[in-house]
């Protein structure tokens, strides 16, 4: 295999979140959906199990995003006694900012042959490969991991079951403006070599 590492480094290293906020409003290609899970079916995955599990909700499916996500989240806050209206009105409009949501679910081996921190690790994989493909495209992404994310009740309108993990919501979009930049710490900084 010959690939050009230059390409590649720079491709890791010019991945960004870019949020909703700065997405145009133009709609992104289903192709390039369609190559972002492509690639995300060929993450890493301990003993074949493919944990990953995505609902794509783009169109008017975003309004259906929206509705349940809200509602959800209104039933489960006010029997805790934590519902805050504002939260709520922006779980019925977010979700419009964004070409694209897919929602990301980890679907746990039934026989658990592994423990679920690697199905997780697999999971989080895949979401690297869709960030990865959707910046080749100039398209941006960002994984939302609050809302709904973690509330049981939310788990069975995505297909899930009680064992399952909602791992977060990927909006995707076409950027409006300048690419973001970001900065690292050296990688020196956080490793040790041990060669004797």
């Amino acid at each position: 295999m010959n690939f050009n590492s230059e390409e590649i480094n720079h491709l890791i290293r010019v991945r960004r979140s870019v949020f909703p906020k700065d997405y145009s409003g133009e709609t992104v290609p289903d192709r390039v959906i369609e190559q972002m899970l492509e690639n995300a079916n060929w993450a890493p995955t301990h003993k074949l199990t493919e944990p990953w599990r995505f609902v794509v909700f783009a169109g008017e499916g975003r309004k259906a995003l929206a509705a349940f996500q809200s509602e959800c989240y209104k039933q489960v806050t006010a029997a805790k006694g934590t519902f805050q209206e504002d939260r709520y009105l922006s779980l019925q409009t977010k979700p419009m900012e964004s070409s694209h949501i897919i929602a990301v679910g980890m679907k746990r081996d039934v026989a658990k042959r592994l423990p679920e921190w690697e199905e997780l690790g697999a999971v989080f994989c895949a979401i690297q490969n869709m960030y990865l493909t959707a910046t080749t495209y100039g398209i941006g992404c960002y994984l939302s991991t609050g809302g709904i994310t973690n509330f049981e009740e939310a788990k069975i309108f995505f297909g899930l079951s009680v064992d399952d993990k909602l791992c977060g919501f990927l909006h995707v979009g076409m950027p409006k403006g300048k690419w973001p930049e970001s900065r690292r710490r050296p990688i020196a900084d956080k490793v040790n070599w041990i060669t004797k």
